[in-house]
This record gives C-alpha cells, structure tokens and sequence, in this order.
C-alpha cells in the first residue's frame, strides 16, 4: 500500500509542477487554487508513504519521482523539448531511485 500511496503523491506533485507553472506568479486564481490544491493531496499520501519508508528515502523517491514525471509530462503534452541531456538527466535519477529503493530495504 505505501507504493501506492507513494505513486498517487507523486502523480499530484507532477501537477503541482504543472499547475504552479501556469499560475504565473500566482497571478492567475484557478492554477493558484490548483497549485494549492494539489500540494495539499500530495503531501498528504506522502505522510501515508512515509509510515513504512524512511522519511529520507521517501522524500527522495517522492521528489525524483516527481521531477521526472514533469519533464515527461511537459514534452509530451506542452511541446517542451526532450533531448539527450535530459534523458541522461533521467536515467540517472531512475538509477538513483532504485539505489535508494534498495537501500531503504536493507
């Protein structure tokens, strides 16, 4: 049940990322009330995620997570671009992820 609590945090911190981006500087009340919104379920499942993995590890996994998942969500769906830089960028934190995943079992 934590990974799945872990996912859903993570699914919200990628529109927290997604949502403070078009808030303009909260200047727009509806991506603002998102933003909020968002960060507020996110940090919630993260607290049930963080009852079985240690808190360093499930930050960790939280925000790489996370990170990951706007940079694939913003080249899929808001025409950013994917480069090499970026895909190294993303198997290095995946390759991290798993370090930490193994680590944390240990």
């Amino acid at each position: 049940m934590n990974w799945l609590y872990l996912g859903i945090a993570v699914v919200f911190e990628v529109a927290v990322g997604i949502s403070a981006g078009k808030a303009d500087g909260f200047k727009n009340l509806w991506w603002t009330v998102s933003t909020l919104v968002s960060g507020a379920i996110a940090t919630f499942f993260l607290s049930l995620a963080l009852l079985t993995f240690d808190v360093g590890v499930g930050y960790a996994l939280w925000t790489s997570l996370a990170g990951v998942g706007i940079v694939i969500v913003g080249a899929l769906f808001l025409a950013q671009k994917l480069t090499w830089k970026k895909l190294l960028g993303i198997a290095v934190v995946i390759g991290g992820v798993i370090g930490l995943n193994l680590a944390g079992t240990a």
